[in-house]
């Protein structure tokens, strides 16, 4: 449903209002995808969780194979570039912006509804968006059934996270686990081989075969994850030439995952 408008005052637009600043504050269980790309994904996989859509007018033709995948109930607003760009706050060159209602989910219910066979990642302290967003890249590039994070994790649908995980934030199921503690042992409860990425790993990241149910661990860059954690679980390490002892936590994630996958495939 294609909804002009010039206003930038119109209240319909308020979900949209200084963007950054809500960045900061909360959205009340909304979120805001941004771009082409992660609203496509956006459409394909919850499209009845988006509120509303707002794009730049000149954009609607070039849009319109994206927008036709919305129900049709569903407002498209379409503004001048000037009235978008005094909305958000910002020139906005994307000139494309969503609004959603974040998902709830259990983290027990998520894992319990899995099959014999699945790859999970466990975060802990990532607290840096770039990096949520690419773990959850990652995950989505290697078909990683679900993401759990601990109470300390940055939020996955936050604006940039969404952009920088090009909207696998909303396509790959995630919940929240509690602590470390309580991560683990949910994940062991359910059959889950935990396996946890240390520069001081037992095994090289090489020798290692995934389980049917084998879950990934990541910690934050600096910190890593803590003492008590690895000694409940498989440490794993990544040989590094030169001294060099850690990468960037996505980086890792991307290996690892890659490894786990392929090794798997091998044995099939």
């Amino acid at each position: 449903m294609i909804v002009r408008i010039d206003d930038p005052d119109d209240p319909r637009l308020e979900p949209y209002r200084a963007v950054r600043e809500r960045d900061l504050v909360g959205r009340d269980g909304l979120f805001v995808a941004e771009g082409r790309v992660v609203l496509e994904k956006a459409i394909r996989a919850m499209p009845e969780a988006l509120d509303s859509v707002l794009v730049a007018a000149h954009r609607l033709d070039s849009l319109a194979d994206v927008l036709a995948g919305l129900p049709a109930a569903t407002p498209v607003y379409a503004a001048g570039q000037a009235a978008m760009d005094a909305v958000v706050g910002f020139p906005i060159h994307r000139g494309v912006l969503a609004v959603g209602r974040r998902p709830e989910r259990d983290a027990a219910a998520l894992l319990a509804s899995m099959s014999a066979q699945v790859l999970v990642v466990g975060l802990v302290g990532v607290a840096n968006h770039d990096n949520m967003g690419g773990i959850l890249r990652n995950a989505a590039a290697f078909g990683v059934g679900a993401v759990l994070l601990d109470e300390t994790c940055c939020d996955p649908l936050y604006r940039k996270a969404i952009r920088v995980s090009v909207g696998a934030a909303l396509t790959t199921p995630f919940a929240r686990a509690g602590d470390a503690a309580a991560m683990v042992t949910l994940l062991q409860t359910n059959g889950f081989e935990v396996i946890a990425l240390s520069p001081r790993g037992d095994a090289e990241l090489h020798e290692l075969t995934a389980a049917p149910r084998t879950a990934a661990l990541f910690g934050a860059e600096g910190p890593g994850l803590p003492l008590d954690l690895l000694d409940r679980v498989r440490t794993v390490r990544i040989a590094m030439a030169g001294g060099f002892d850690s990468l960037n936590v996505a980086t890792t994630s991307g290996i690892v995952l890659h490894s786990l996958v392929s090794r798997r495939a091998a044995t099939l």
